[in-house]
């Protein structure tokens, strides 16, 4: 979930104010059976999203997740201001797992107790090379892939997966990442 340094705290603690909610159900979107965090860790691409204003203007937004000894999965979240070679930013954050495949993600400092954002994995490729993350209340949605430029049908089944839980699609944007 790549956030911008300066609204990340905000986000987490105030939902960045007006984020529209993308999501026509209201039970909750149902997540993978199964997350194998170890396999999970790792750098991912981002390959399209809601707009937001945490990521306005990003390119060349990746994640990177890896396991802490204290059970704990620290979060690294780059955006390229601009363009996929502009100005480097990072955001680092903290999640730790609340179900099977639902995570709470923190980038805001450790004293503010409530700042915790839902991630939850709602679709996954069967080799992990692609994901669909979301938060439950329809504000926040990710296709996320290994490769910069995953194929087109990984990214249409993504969108299918979204589409299956809820999610509204016309909103997502195709994020510009560097050329291979």
């Amino acid at each position: 979930m790549p956030l911008r340094p300066l609204c990340a705290a905000l986000l987490l603690t105030a939902a960045c104010g007006s984020q529209p909610d993308h999501r026509a159900e209201e039970a909750p979107p149902e997540t993978v059976a199964a997350l194998d965090l170890q396999r999970y860790s790792g750098l991912w691409y981002e390959i399209m999203r809601y707009p937001n204003r945490f990521e306005e203007g990003c390119a060349g937004v990746t994640a990177e997740y890896a396991l802490r000894e204290d059970g704990r999965i620290a979060v690294t979240n780059t955006c390229r201001q601009g363009a996929p070679d502009g100005p480097v930013e990072v955001a680092d954050g903290v999640a730790k797992r609340v179900g099977e495949a639902k995570l709470k993600v923190r980038f805001a400092p450790s004293f503010v107790p409530f700042a915790w954002g839902d991630y939850w994995v709602l679709a996954l490729e069967g080799d992990y090379s692609a994901a669909l993350v979301g938060s439950p209340d329809g504000k926040y949605l990710w296709i996320l892939a290994r490769d910069p430029s995953p194929p087109e049908a990984v990214i249409r089944r993504m969108i299918a997966e979204a589409e299956a839980r809820g999610y509204e699609t016309a909103p997502l944007i195709r994020t510009e990442q560097p050329p291979e």
